[in-house]
């Protein structure tokens, strides 16, 4: 009950926190307070205001937005790893988000000599392709 209802809080001050109107909104009130300066003589509670008010907001959305990167964070894995099971993809690819950043390294640096691999094979079956259909060539490819 209480973890719906900090999804939804969380959700829904994340949407407004991203809304251009939202930034206008916080942006008047910097002016506002930095008009209202020389009406409060730049004192040391004016000031405080300021620096007591942003604190503890950004307090607050550092939580919030954590909340939410997490949560899209798992439902994105979630669903590739559900088109990685369905697919001719390796299984051994689903989890390795839990995998330490040095053993991810290890699995990116083989995808990507694999990739290269593949990308040679490729370039050469065309370079083969293309001369054997070249007029003259022994094997005229149709």
């Amino acid at each position: 009950m209480i973890e719906k209802l900090f999804t939804r809080i969380a959700n829904y001050v994340a949407h407004l926190a991203g809304l251009p109107s939202t930034f206008a909104v916080c942006f008047l009130i910097i002016v506002a307070w930095a008009i209202s300066g020389p009406l409060f003589g730049f004192s040391d509670t004016w000031q405080l205001v300021i620096n007591t008010g942003t604190t503890i907001v950004t307090f607050l959305m550092v939580f919030l937005i954590q909340n939410t990167q997490n949560r899209d964070g798992a439902a994105i894995q979630a669903k590739l790893d559900e088109l990685i099971r369905v697919s001719k993809a390796k299984n051994s690819f689903i989890g390795i988000e839990h995998l330490t950043e040095s053993e991810v390294q290890e699995i990116r640096e083989k995808c990507e000599r694999a990739a290269k691999r593949h990308d040679r094979q490729v370039a050469d079956m065309a370079l083969k392709k293309a001369a054997a259909q070249k007029p003259g060539s022994k094997t005229h490819a149709a």
